[in-house]
């Protein structure tokens, strides 16, 4: 649990403008009121089971498992949830407190545009007003979903400024609701913000940690060896993380490698310090320092800084500036992380590794021909680092992997992508 001040250690903590302070004293109020509320908790329990579809599957990925020749790897399948993705059960939370807070304009971000879709469903149930920001990047590589979204009756705002994706998209939401503090509600997307906002959305999330650790054990007996999850802000993967906590299991969150640390194009907060450390070695033992050229002032790296309302690790040059980020993944596509996954990071009870663009497209193909499931492109970066680890090991071991979402909205990037391999072959 996060202090009085909502830190995770030194992590978090709140941010904000001074006008946004008593706004967020009051959902810090509601929430401590209505979390424990026999009455709220079964409404919104009712609703996961009536409505969203829990609990989700926990599938054994049998065919990919006896492809690699190691592992045993499970899946827990937010994906089959109503919208396609674990969003909705942060989205229908929040969406629930604001209801109860009086509050019936709501705000959102969105990258990838699952939590601009399951904050868009969530307000179309309960009868709310909907304004989603989402950069103009992100809008033109995740059209399927900004038509959902307009479907469902919301607002959806372009954002052109900065580098026109998530960071920006959340920057604008902010402007909103310093400007509209009294009648609006900001549902922040994952596992970050201000305080109380990584709490809640760790609360709400830690349904699938729970439900996929009782499957584990009524299914197969035992529980995994590994968890492993894809991680932007980090909503999914503290989300799982929460029901293994107090077990000897192994949590590994799996970040945006883009096209290699090692180009500077990705959005891996914690991956960058240690591959960047070990580059810097590398230079100094080496012939040719100039193979070593990415290791400039511009270079980005996960530093601890102040970030859209939190204290946390955000990929920074070294000039303290926010870094542009690159993902093929457009909810991976963030400069932030939530903090208590940096707190998890820094006692030593999760490890985070990365994934590139091309992993991830491997592994979006080798789950579609194994299994019959097209993942997110984000989940696909969790079932990459499976597919890295499974042979390692033997049969007996166990991998149990967040498959955070389903991959339809991404069929056009993938497609592009297959595009751009032929036309390269050629």
């Amino acid at each position: 649990m996060p202090d009085a001040n909502g830190k995770f250690g030194p992590y978090g903590g709140r941010f904000v403008p001074e006008t946004l302070m008593p706004v967020l004293d009051d959902v810090i109020e509601a929430y401590e009121e209505f979390r424990d509320d026999p009455a709220f908790r079964a409404e919104y329990e009712h609703l996961l089971r009536t409505y969203v579809g829990r609990p989700s599957p926990l599938t054994h990925a049998q065919r990919l498992s006896a492809h690699l020749g190691g592992a045993q790897i499970y899946l827990k399948r937010e994906d089959l949830l109503h919208t396609g993705a674990h969003k909705i059960n942060n989205a229908l939370g929040q969406a629930l407190l604001a209801r109860r807070m009086g509050k019936r304009r709501i705000i959102a971000e969105t990258g990838a545009g699952q939590h601009g879709v399951a904050t868009a469903t969530a307000c179309a149930l309960l009868g709310l007003e909907c304004i989603i920001y989402m950069g103009t990047v992100d809008m033109a590589r995740q059209a399927p979903n900004v038509f959902r979204m307009r479907l469902l009756g919301a607002e959806v705002r372009g954002v052109d400024s900065g580098t026109k994706t998530l960071k920006d998209a959340v920057n604008e939401a902010i402007r909103d609701w310093v400007s509209h503090p009294h009648d609006t509600y900001y549902i922040i997307g994952s596992a970050l913000g201000p305080h109380p906002y990584p709490l809640m959305c760790r609360d709400f999330q830690s349904v699938i940690g729970k439900e996929a650790r009782e499957q584990m054990l009524q299914q197969v007996g035992r529980l995994p060896d590994e968890v492993i999850a894809c991680v932007g802000g980090g909503s999914n993967a503290i989300g799982i993380f929460y029901g293994f906590l107090h077990d000897e299991v192994k949590l590994i969150g799996v970040e945006a490698g883009g096209y290699g640390i090692e180009s500077g194009k990705h959005a891996a907060r914690f991956a960058s310090q240690i591959e960047n450390a070990k580059l810097k070695v590398e230079k100094e033992a080496s012939d040719d320092p100039s193979q070593f050229s990415i290791l400039n002032s511009q270079s980005p790296e996960g530093r601890v800084g102040v970030f859209q309302g939190m204290k946390t690790l955000v990929l920074q040059n070294a000039d303290g500036q926010i870094a542009e980020t690159h993902s093929i993944s457009a909810g991976l596509d963030y400069a932030g992380v939530g903090p208590e996954h940096v707190l998890l990071r820094e006692i030593g009870r999760a490890e985070y590794t990365f994934a590139t663009d091309d992993e991830a497209l491997a592994a979006f193909h080798a789950l579609c021909r194994f299994e019959g499931i097209i993942p997110a492109l984000e989940s696909s970066h969790a079932v990459a680092e499976a597919i890295k680890r499974a042979p390692r090991y033997s049969r007996e071991h166990i991998l149990l992997v967040n498959l955070s979402g389903r991959g339809d909205k991404d069929l056009n990037t993938v497609m592009s992508q297959a595009d751009r391999s032929a036309q390269s072959d050629r």
